[in-house]
């Protein structure tokens, strides 16, 4: 973090919410007083194509671009677009990743090989990486579109935030219209933090 600014890059394959896990982030940081900027590249999200997001937040943020090599955190969904994203990161910032691989156009059209192992290579590079399954967890919870909560779980005790502000946040979509939708996503996001803390 530079100039009380920080810097989350979030990254992923199209529909696994990577764009709702910024916006959740982005609606918390602004009602905690912040001035936040974020940008996404949504190439082809809606057929599985690759999507990222920055987002900056702090007392004043001039650019929604996260300079090079300057990322706190780097949220990824998928751990080849974690691999891609991970020159971005800063020396000392975190990776948090779901180690479910989903192949994006390029790999399954045979234009480029999908990485042998992403994770043990950031490892490798010195990167502190957080890596567990979060797709395995939305399926035992019965439903595949909770991999964002979780993720935000993940996030959660990394942010300059009480983790209960960003639960509230994320369950506060869902109360007052789905209740049961509400408990699953508790559980989801509770889960979520158990996997960043069990892969730490």
């Amino acid at each position: 973090m530079q100039n009380g600014i920080t810097n989350i890059l979030v990254a992923g394959i199209g529909g696994q919410g990577v764009m709702t896990a910024t916006e959740i982030l982005a609606q918390l940081a602004i009602a905690k007083g912040n001035d936040v900027k974020k940008t996404e590249v949504a190439g082809m999200a809606q057929r599985g194509g690759v999507v990222n997001s920055h987002l900056r937040f702090g007392p004043h943020v001039l650019s929604p671009v996260i300079p090079a090599g300057c990322a706190d955190i780097l949220l990824a969904f998928e751990p080849a677009e974690a691999l891609r994203w991970s020159k971005e990161v800063r020396l000392g910032g975190l990776v948090l990743i779901n180690t479910a691989r989903q192949l994006p156009p390029v790999v399954s059209g045979g234009l480029y090989p999908y990485p042998e192992d992403p994770v043990g290579e950031m490892r490798r590079a010195g990167l502190t990486v957080y890596a567990f399954d979060a797709t395995a967890i939305a399926h035992e919870l019965g439903e595949i579109k909770l991999i964002n909560t979780i993720m935000l779980g993940a996030i959660a005790d990394h942010l300059p935030f009480p983790v209960d502000d960003l639960k509230e946040q994320v369950l506060s979509r869902f109360r007052a219209r789905k209740p049961a939708l509400a408990a699953l996503n508790e559980r989801a996001f509770e889960a979520g933090r158990s996997g960043a803390r069990a892969a730490a």
